[in-house]
């Protein structure tokens, strides 16, 4: 389960990292553009800098996408893992059974009735939705207090990831430029693509280990209870 997770991390990672490699060479002048004029003669014009402002702005639209698809993958893993492994409702830990109650909540009796045929079992996964789970509110202090909720540590190394504290920057700007309260030349102008490519390298190394510990969390099925360790 956790090798599709990493997977999926591994390509979006790329993909994000594709394209700020490519703004830096844009910035520097390294990439210009290729127009052709009268007579198909080829003509190399400079980047606009207005333009070079807007890419960069994108450039935490594609931050904010990385963090909350796999934050949000991750946490289905989870439920995932509990339905593959026939955990019940009486085994997991108190702070799970709340989550659970809290998405059955959510749920049309209707549809969890006729979705559920051994209640114990199925009441886990019957009221989850992934869709629910973020929805531009996604940062550092979401993932410690998502960690917290599940049980799994959101312990990193703090030299390489910055605990994540770059993930309110990209969440800010993220949701101004969604909710236009702020231009993409305005989000774009205050950051170098060098600063942003350090922004990004320290949000990918952080989800990783997120990820790592989720993964740990699993494999260790700390998502039991002490209390009933051994019932089956």
């Amino acid at each position: 389960m956790t090798n599709t997770l990493f997977q999926d991390f591994n390509e979006r990672s790329k993909e994000v990292s594709k394209y700020f490699m490519f703004l830096k060479s844009l910035e520097q002048g390294t990439t210009k553009l290729s127009m052709q004029g009268q007579g198909g003669i080829s003509k190399i014009k400079e980047i606009d800098s207005e333009l070079i402002k807007t890419l960069k702005a994108s450039g935490f639209l594609l931050l904010y996408n990385l963090v909350e698809a796999t934050m949000r993958n991750a946490i289905e893993a989870i439920f995932d893992e509990l339905r593959g492994q026939g955990i019940s409702y009486d085994q997991v830990k108190p702070e799970l059974k709340k989550i659970v109650l809290k998405n059955l909540k959510k749920r049309n009796p209707d549809i969890i009735f006729s979705s559920i045929t051994a209640i114990s079992l199925d009441i886990i996964t019957a009221g989850f939705d992934k869709k629910d789970l973020f929805s531009g509110n996604i940062d550092g202090l979401k993932i410690r207090t998502t960690a917290t909720e599940y049980g799994f540590s959101h312990l990193t190394n703090y030299a390489k990831t910055g605990n994540g504290s770059d993930l309110l920057i990209i969440k800010t700007n993220r949701n101004d430029l969604a909710h236009g309260f702020k231009s993409f030349a305005d989000v774009g102008k205050d950051k170098t693509a060098n600063e942003l490519l350090e922004i990004k390298k320290k949000t990918v190394r952080y989800l990783r280990q997120i990820l790592q510990n989720i993964e740990q969390y699993l494999s260790n099925q700390d998502y039991l209870d002490s209390a009933t360790a051994g019932t089956p």
